[in-house]
């Protein structure tokens, strides 16, 4: 539920009239009118932080204006609220969430603001735009980072056992049984949180591309199949792998994303499948032992190909049922500038490159955001499926919890999510469904 907000006023008088006029128009953020936004985003850190940095500095800037930052759970229950909320004219004046394949759910084109003509768009890079494209109209601006998808591992643990960085699934396996033998937990899991679990899944879609160079395209028109599709079922096998193997910790059902964070950072685990926006969060909770963790791409089949998984970071976005569209979008503008990245930065360290041209890293960067870096570098690196494919089943966090807890197989897991796939493009009308 949003909170307070006010409807916009201006006033024009005298020579303010004049100027508004040649100007074309005036927006509440640049008068003195008072006005008030409210901000969603994912209550997981360091979400939180970061929002409230942007509405602090952009308020430092705009006296005039009050940024109330709320926040919503991830997954499942907080998607269900958004779209909650925009069904029945209650999102907040600004909300965060996914760019992708999942904004599509949300029919953006009748529901969300078309940013398309605002100055601020050209700041943004080329690669970002077709995330919150719908149709001729963009929807989204980038918040936080780029993220890649993989492993985070502690340093630590690897020294202490003399491990290398694997390159190939059997090298990481390999580490896993070395790293158990020592009594620690190779693989965090932390189904608590369900949307956790997709990692293994997701994270291998980089090794998909280079075995199937048009995956995207047949998957999209229906050509190709997760469970017939033996380079698409590895990452469901991991998961299922991890389980059989024992490779996750004790109360892996039970356990939540800070959890595994904490897990990782004091070393009772060795390795956790997630993005590196995590990183922030282990910096804030733990920061005497952040540079302890480092990255690495989630292995395939073929050390020469070895490459990781990025996703385009989440967006900011304004529901047309917003009374203050003119000063969101001013706002949203502000988020898409060197100077909203400044402020993220200034609050939680990067996890990874910002996609606002002119923005650049710190050179006393996060560790593991280098080991990022260096994949992106070598051009040994690719967008995540759901940003290069419209297609992204909703059910997969239940689906990944049932294999990687072993109560479904890893076949019947990559079937019924085909079958879940399938619900999807139907809803979004692609054609061959």
């Amino acid at each position: 539920m949003p909170g307070t907000s006010m409807r916009r006023a201006i006033s024009l008088v005298g020579g303010t009239a004049l100027l508004a006029a040649a100007l074309g128009s005036v927006t509440t953020a640049q008068s003195d009118a008072p006005v008030t936004l409210t901000y969603s985003t994912f209550v997981n850190d360091p979400n939180p932080q970061i929002a409230q940095a942007l509405a602090d500095a952009y308020t430092a800037l705009h006296p005039n204006v009050t940024i109330d930052v709320v926040t919503r759970p991830g997954g499942a229950e907080g998607d269900n609220l958004v779209k909650t909320a925009l069904a029945t004219d209650e999102m907040e004046d600004v909300f965060m969430y996914n760019a992708g394949s999942l904004l599509q759910a949300l029919s953006p084109t009748e529901q969300l603001v078309d940013l398309s003509a605002e100055p601020c768009i050209p700041n943004i890079a080329e690669s970002f735009i077709p995330a919150v494209t719908q149709g001729a109209g963009i929807f989204g601006v980038p918040v936080e980072p780029a993220m890649g998808g993989g492993i985070l591992y502690n340093k630590k643990v690897y020294e202490q056992l003399s491990l290398a960085v694997p390159t190939t699934w059997a090298e990481f396996g390999a580490n896993n049984e070395a790293i158990k033998a020592a009594g620690i937990a190779p693989v965090g899991a932390t189904y608590g949180d369900t949307w956790t679990s997709q990692l293994f899944v997701l994270a291998d879609y980089y090794n998909v591309q280079s075995a199937i160079p048009d995956f995207a395209d047949d998957y999209t028109g229906n050509k190709i199949k997760y469970a017939t599709t033996p380079a698409a079922l590895a990452g469901f096998q991991h998961l299922q792998e991890g389980f059989d193997k024992g490779w996750y910790q004790k109360d892996f059902g039970s356990a939540k994303f800070d959890d595994g964070l904490n897990m990782l950072a004091a070393g009772e685990v060795a390795h956790y499948p997630m993005l590196t926006f995590a990183l922030a969060a282990i910096a804030a909770n733990n920061p005497d032992k952040i540079n302890d963790i480092g990255f690495f791409a989630q292995p395939g089949d073929d050390a020469t190909k070895n490459g990781a998984t990025v996703w385009m970071p989440a967006a900011l976005y304004i529901p047309q049922s917003s009374t203050n569209i003119d000063v969101a979008k001013d706002f949203l503008c502000f988020v898409a500038s060197v100077a909203g990245t400044e402020a993220m930065q200034a609050a939680v360290p990067p996890s990874g490159p910002y996609l606002i041209k002119g923005s650049t890293l710190p050179a006393d960067a996060l560790p593991a955001v280098l080991d990022l870096q260096k994949y992106l570098d070598t051009n040994m690196a690719a967008p995540a499926l759901e940003f290069v494919s419209p297609v992204k089943g909703p059910s997969l966090e239940q689906i990944t919890v049932e294999v990687g807890s072993g109560l479904r197989s890893a076949e019947d897991g990559a079937a019924l999510y085909d079958q879940d796939i399938e619900k999807q493009a139907k809803q979004l009308g692609l054609p061959g469904w």
